[in-house]
């Protein structure tokens, strides 16, 4: 099977994670698309909401998708939550199957990656969604310093460049803003009921 990995902290997750998963799995083909949300992250603040709030909303969010799936493996109490230590244990879970992990631009530009050569190894394609704030330069310069088999895992989605992110969505929040539409209507609803990201 042509799987998407799709990963993140998901805090939470919004309109334009979905787009940009339910976009990779038409415009790459794949059969399902696997949300691989994190306990914690390295690069960014730690998740305001637990990972059950999180899980929760994700769940919600994807439910109306049969093409959609979650792996909890990076929600373990072990699990170290860097990418090139997931990745081997998810080769080694879906062994059988064509993996694609999915990233956005700013992930792949802004993250100290550690060990991508480990990442790379262990998937056919890396594909990233270009985000509106990146320039499509600083990519190029990140693939020149790729080896040409590594390159040749790369796949940059012909998607529309999106602002959509979790950050606007806490800020929209805190200030007492609305979310909907920035959000599915189910997740809007679990936010309001548990009073996440409230100032």
């Amino acid at each position: 099977m042509k799987l998407g990995l799709f990963g993140g902290t998901f805090d939470p997750v919004h309109n334009a994670h979905l787009f940009v998963a339910e976009a990779a799995r038409t415009e790459l083909a794949l059969e399902r698309i696997i949300f691989l949300p994190t306990r914690t992250s390295h690069y960014r603040t730690s998740p305001l909401a637990s990972p059950e709030h999180r899980l929760a909303m994700l769940r919600s969010a994807i439910a109306s998708n049969v093409h959609f799936a979650i792996d909890e493996s990076d929600l373990d109490a072990a699990a170290t939550g860097y990418t090139a230590d997931l990745v081997p244990r998810l080769r080694a879970k879906y062994s059988d199957d064509d993996l694609t992990f999915i990233v956005g631009g700013d992930s792949l530009l802004e993250a100290p990656w550690q060990r991508f050569d480990i990442v790379l190894d262990n998937l056919e394609r890396f594909a990233i969604a270009p985000r509106a704030e990146r320039a499509p330069e600083r990519l190029d310069l990140l693939l020149e310093a790729l080896t040409p088999n590594q390159r040749e895992k790369m796949v940059l989605l012909d998607l529309p460049a999106l602002n959509g992110s979790a950050t606007l969505v806490r800020a929209q929040l805190a200030r007492g803003g609305s979310i909907r539409y920035l959000v599915p209507e189910s997740v809007d609803r679990y936010i309001a009921e548990h009073g996440l990201y409230a100032s």
